[in-house]
């Protein structure tokens, strides 16, 4: 075997292998032993078969086939041992000739990370404030919330919420039909089409009242764009929203003594969730700027993976087993969608590839009894507890469990150097440990 190496952009490397004339022929030989014990020909008892008979009988191509299925992956077994080549993944093949055998193995590589200074980089969280009218939209939702409907005796008005019965047809074709349809008056509405709510206005009780409207050029079902729709509709009751009056009664059904503490508790939630929000998207910034300075080469396959992965996680957020479901509904190929998915996917592998070097370099490690507490905090939303438990407990997902923990501290700590940090928790720790 000769093999001649040649190093490639992107982690990868070239092997160009070319077997011996000896090599091929024991792959021939092998091949044949292996096959005439399977295939019978007429004249010859199963297995006696000459190798001139059944090369003739099933092709030599089919022979060679055989052999090559074993072969290629001997030898570049052998090749990337004498390389001394580590690969993380199945290489790609390429056979350029038969004989002699030669083929091309891409070989994809441990990825590299050169990080650039991270220690100078600075940045701080976005200031939190609360404003009266968070507070105020807050407070109204919970009214909404609380809301009950009470009949009226009144035509209707924008807000209400009506029990309607609606025949629609286009050109005399069937376009809706709903009885007794709870239906709020809303003018941002577009169902059945835009505009219908404001068409109900002034309608009184049990009053029917037609009208039409055009269906939308960009409407779902193409064969209805752009025609006129003609709408009859009875409504058979009224109701009105009625929120409760702010008061202390209203603070104590939310769980608050009076009005005041109400809007006390509701502006510290808002400003927990301000904060959180806040340091989330200073993670985000420096992950973002540890990768601008930085160095990230990495294999191809790598940004492969990350898609197939996405794309699963997208099948199964709409309820499908499989891609292939998934992308009939929404009619596209797989191709169009992984390109759609490529610069996502690029963005979580250099991101995560930048975290994991960072992680070897502030040493941040991950203690047994860490992802045991983790794993309880896991079962406590679990139904089969038993059943989890085993699942968990499984090395491949303690070593996932153990990885996600690693990235969170490790975040944290990089959170830590960027917004100036860095001494104070380096002193306390030296301070916990003496």
């Amino acid at each position: 075997m000769k093999v001649t190496r040649e190093k490639l952009e992107n982690c990868q490397v070239s092997l160009n292998i070319e077997a011996e004339a000896r090599e091929l022929e024991k792959a021939l030989d092998e091949a044949y032993h292996r096959l005439v014990s399977k295939v019978s020909i007429p004249g010859f008892r199963k297995g006696k078969t000459p190798r001139a008979i059944l090369e003739q009988h099933l092709g030599k191509s089919t022979l060679l086939e055989e052999a090559l299925e074993r072969l290629i992956p001997q030898l570049y077994k052998q090749a990337i041992e004498s390389e001394k080549i580590e690969p993380i993944a199945q290489p790609q093949i390429e056979v350029t000739q038969n004989e002699p055998l030669v083929f091309k193995a891409i070989v994809p590589l441990k990825p590299t990370v050169k990080l650039g200074d991270y220690h100078s980089i600075k940045l701080k969280a976005e200031p939190v404030e609360i404003g009266e009218g968070e507070i105020g939209a807050a407070i109204e939702q919970l009214r909404q919330q609380q809301a009950v409907l009470l009949p009226v005796d009144r035509p209707v008005q924008l807000g209400d919420f009506v029990t309607l019965s609606i025949e629609a047809t286009i050109e005399g074709k069937p376009f809706l039909n709903h009885k007794d349809l709870l239906y709020q008056v809303d003018s941002n509405s577009t169902f059945p089409l835009p505009e219908f709510a404001q068409k109900l206005e002034g309608v009184k009780k049990n009053e029917e009242r037609i009208f039409s409207l055009k269906v939308p050029a960009d409407y779902s079902i193409k064969e209805f764009c752009g025609q006129e729709c003609l709408f009859k509709t009875t409504i058979s009751e009224i109701k009105e929203k009625q929120l409760p009056q702010l008061d202390d009664e209203f603070a104590q059904s939310c769980n608050y003594a009076n009005l005041t503490q109400l809007r006390e508790g509701i502006t510290a939630d808002l400003r927990a969730k301000a904060e959180q929000r806040s340091h989330l998207e200073l993670r985000q910034k420096a992950i973002d700027a540890v990768v601008k300075v930085s160095e990230v080469d990495y294999p191809p396959i790598l940004e492969d993976r990350e898609i197939d992965s996405l794309l699963e996680d997208m099948a199964r957020r709409f309820g499908y087993r499989e891609v292939e479901d998934y992308l009939k509904r929404v009619s596209k190929t797989e191709e169009e969608l992984r390109e759609e998915l490529r610069p996502v996917a690029k963005k979580r592998v250099i991101n995560s590839l930048t975290l994991d070097k960072v992680a070897e370099e502030e040493k941040v490690e991950i203690t047994s009894p860490e992802v045991d507490n983790k794993v309880e905090e896991i079962l406590g939303d679990a139904k089969d507890k038993e059943k989890m438990r085993r699942f968990l407990a499984l090395p491949q997902v303690r070593e996932s469990i153990e990885q996600s923990l690693r990235s969170q501290k490790t975040m944290e700590r990089l959170v830590q150097i960027i917004s100036g940090n860095e001494k104070e928790e380096t002193g306390s720790r030296l301070s916990g440990e003496a």
